[in-house]
């Protein structure tokens, strides 16, 4: 007589999957801050909002998104402890952009079958993002799909919940004529175009990732799976000194992601104005110009998926620039003034000129 069906059976580990929560918990409990209520194991995560009865008029802010196809990356290097820092990046650093501090975050995994030890360096690394960030990980959910993913697949995603006055906010309203656009430098590819970068590398120019690329310095796995620069932390003590007075000099700040810096950069300008970018004011990263010449990518597609070195920018009153050129060089991260805001209506950003070398 056959045995009934069960649902180890079907591919699901239960088991496993409660190993996977005990080999996260002491990654997790890193990522907490004062106001978190409960540990790791619950239904929800609790987070307590009577800090929020200090603020006059408390707006949330919410982000949610995931990695890409950088997972696959990731998957076939076996390293898995990095990419974390990618989801993290691509959620808190949309909500900073508004003025926003990042609270707390969750996670999704969902994978082909639960190797705990897999599960636990992905968190490890969403959790150590989050200290990075200032954020709490209060929870999250680990799926198993055995069927819809191959066994040693996954993919990563997250959701996160910030807060900032309502008189604060950040955006195109505040954006004016004769502001000054810094850019602050990447860590690389950061988390967007990989489905271009993938085809480039792998697909048209047959290169594998244990490849040591003698203008890159190391492997092209190991460039490729560089983790994206979590900006949160930096940018919100940074809009705290500059804006701390009355004159809030610094107006607006772009994520650069998805869609390249000038569509991104376009959606904190008004209308009635537009940008001018001169690209002569920085080198991008030897990585972009592989993507160009070995895909044969034209410069204004490479513009529009790839942020060219430039993974977050802000836009302010040029008086306050040399103030935050240094206060981000404190903070390790380059930045500089690559354009300013002019009174052409239009809300374009046009980018001029070529990269220096």
């Amino acid at each position: 007589m056959s045995e009934g069906a069960s649902y180890a059976a079907a591919g699901v580990d239960i088991e496993a999957g409660d190993r996977a929560v005990e080999l996260m918990k002491e990654w997790v409990a890193k990522a907490t801050r004062p106001e978190v209520v409960g540990g790791l194991g619950g239904f929800a995560g609790l987070f307590d909002a009577t800090a929020l009865t200090s603020y006059r008029r408390p707006l949330l802010a919410t982000s949610t998104d995931g990695i890409g196809t950088k997972v696959a990356i990731a998957q076939k290097l076996g390293k898995h402890d990095t990419i974390g820092f990618d989801l993290v990046g691509m959620v808190v650093d949309d909500l900073v952009v508004c003025g926003a501090e990042p609270l707390f975050m969750t996670d999704y995994i969902c994978t082909g079958k639960v190797v705990p030890e897999t599960i636990a360096q992905i968190v490890k690394g969403i959790a150590e993002a989050c200290v990075e960030a200032g954020t709490a990980l209060v929870g999250g959910e680990t799926a198993e799909h055995p069927g819809l993913l191959e066994a040693d697949e996954y993919d990563v995603a997250g959701a996160a919940t910030g807060v900032v006055e309502a008189d604060e906010v950040l955006g195109a309203e505040r954006v004016r004529a004769g502001d000054v656009v810094l850019a602050m430098a990447s860590s690389g590819l950061h988390s967007n175009g990989y489905s271009l970068v993938r085809h480039v590398f792998f697909d048209r120019a047959k290169w594998t990732l244990d490849r040591t690329v003698p203008e890159l310095g190391t492997s092209l796995g190991e460039v490729l799976l560089t983790p994206t620069r979590v900006y949160a932390k930096h940018c919100l003590e940074l809009i705290q000194e500059l804006n701390g007075a009355d004159e809030r000099p610094l107006h607006a700040m772009s994520h650069i992601t998805g869609g390249g810096f000038a569509a991104n950069l376009a959606r904190v300008i008004p209308d009635q104005l537009s940008v001018r970018i001169d690209r002569s004011t920085w080198t991008p990263a030897p990585i972009f110009g592989l993507v160009g010449l070995l895909g044969d990518v034209a410069l204004p597609e490479l513009e529009k998926t790839l942020n060219m070195g430039a993974g977050m920018v802000a836009v302010l009153d040029p008086s306050a620039a040399d103030a935050a050129i240094q206060a981000l060089a404190a903070r390790d991260i380059p930045a500089w003034v690559c354009g300013e805001v002019t009174e052409t209506a239009g809300g374009t950003v046009t980018l001029e000129g070529s990269y220096a070398h």
